[in-house]
């Protein structure tokens, strides 16, 4: 059973272990601090720091930072209630099975206000500095407006299957209400999971045949592992195979594990970039950037 707790207790629960929860592990640690690659945004030298003596999160990239429960609303983009009842599972004992956050109960910070084809230059030359063609990320995804604390952004945004956006520029990940997994739907009797957008982009580019025939499952998040087994479930007669593209850590073979377990027509083709932590890395090592 679930405990349920107020904002004086959440404070308590360790920032390392919310990120854990959240799919995150530190990429360094003392007995004082760790370091994080940010949830916000794609890097590749930790800028998140968190202190275990005061239980604070630091991210040197945005300047911001705060207790447990800002970390969580942040990530999440969601109220505090549900950073609550995020936070209220028992962190030793958590699973796929036991997450599940009422996204479609939200109500977000996020406000979405105009929606157009991909065309700020901007937003052009950070597709490029991760090997994106243009023309391969215009496939999936709008230039999504909006507004977030009373201030105007914009953002690479790839629709869920419930009218949310995942929101990704090269300063902030960001998303939209209702937050869950996103579908592109083919009619295939083949199924290819990815984590994000940019490993859908770079699954395309380097295999564009594959993702040209195939249904495909991004999940925004390994929170929706769950809503995934179900969709599965209801389509078992449907798919013949079931690739999956997760990423290289610990995560992400959580994630496989779960899935290969539980459906035998499932194949885990991480092999295929073991040496990179996900397939836009691998990507960018083959384009050479």
């Amino acid at each position: 059973m679930k405990r349920k707790i107020n904002c004086e207790t959440a404070r308590n629960f360790p920032v390392e272990k919310a990120l854990e929860k959240l799919g995150h592990f530190p990429n360094r640690e003392t007995e004082q601090e760790a370091w994080f690659l940010s949830p916000f945004r794609s890097e590749t030298q930790a800028s998140l720091k968190v202190s275990k003596r005061k239980n604070r999160w630091y991210d040197h990239g945005l300047g911001i930072g705060g207790n447990v429960i800002d970390l969580v609303i942040l990530v999440l983009s969601c109220p505090v209630k549900h950073a609550l009842m995020f936070l209220s599972d028992n962190p030793t004992s958590f699973s796929f099975q036991q997450q599940q956050i009422p996204f479609k109960e939200n109500i977000s910070i996020v406000e979405v206000v105009k929606i157009q084809e991909i065309t700020h230059p901007a937003l052009i030359q950070y597709l490029s500095s991760r090997s994106i063609p243009l023309s391969v990320a215009k496939v999936y995804c709008k230039q999504v407006w909006y507004k977030y604390n009373s201030n105007l952004f914009f953002a690479i945004g790839l629709e869920s299957i419930k009218g949310g956006w995942e929101l990704r520029n090269r300063i902030v990940k960001n998303c939209s209400s209702p937050k869950t997994y996103s579908l592109i739907k083919r009619d295939s009797k083949q199924l290819v999971i990815v984590e994000g957008m940019f490993d859908l982009f770079s699954l395309t580019v380097l295999e564009k045949e594959l993702t040209n025939t195939s249904d495909i499952i991004v999940l925004n998040s390994l929170a929706f592992i769950r809503d995934v087994e179900d969709y599965v479930n209801h389509y078992v007669n449907h798919y013949v195979r079931i690739l999956l593209y997760l990423d290289n850590d610990r995560a992400g073979d959580k994630a496989t594990r779960y899935l290969t377990e539980i459906f035998p027509f499932v194949t885990d083709k991480k092999e295929t970039y073991k040496n990179h932590k996900d397939l836009n890395e691998y990507l960018c090592h083959v384009r050479g950037s």
